[in-house]
């Protein structure tokens, strides 16, 4: 039997936009909060680096991704949405990067 679900990403920075490091505490909470919520999520704590340019200035992430498999509903989707804007906001980041897409389990 298989079920529809959506896999949403979300690339967690380990450093302020200024370089300064991001208390392992404060990521623990950001992962801590998406396990309160689902009860299940993977975490990818091999950093990966980011690139990119805003205004002019060059930046760059190193960033750990958090994987969460949940049903595709409208509830979830809002979830997210409010959940990288309020991390957004408690990193003082210019952005977050989360992306959803539809997996199928087999």
């Amino acid at each position: 039997m298989s079920s529809t679900l959506r896999r949403f990403e979300i690339l967690l920075p380990q450093q302020f936009n200024d370089g300064k490091e991001i208390p392992r505490k404060l990521r623990g909470q950001a992962l801590k909060e998406v396990l309160d919520r689902f009860e299940a999520a993977g975490f990818e704590p091999i950093s990966v680096k980011g690139y990119w340019k805003h205004e002019g200035v060059m930046y760059t992430d190193t960033l750990s991704k958090i994987v969460i498999d949940v049903p595709d509903t409208d509830e979830n989707r809002q979830w997210m949405r409010d959940y990288k804007a309020r991390w957004k906001e408690k990193l003082d980041q210019l952005d977050l990067w989360l992306v959803s897409y539809e997996i199928d389990v087999e």
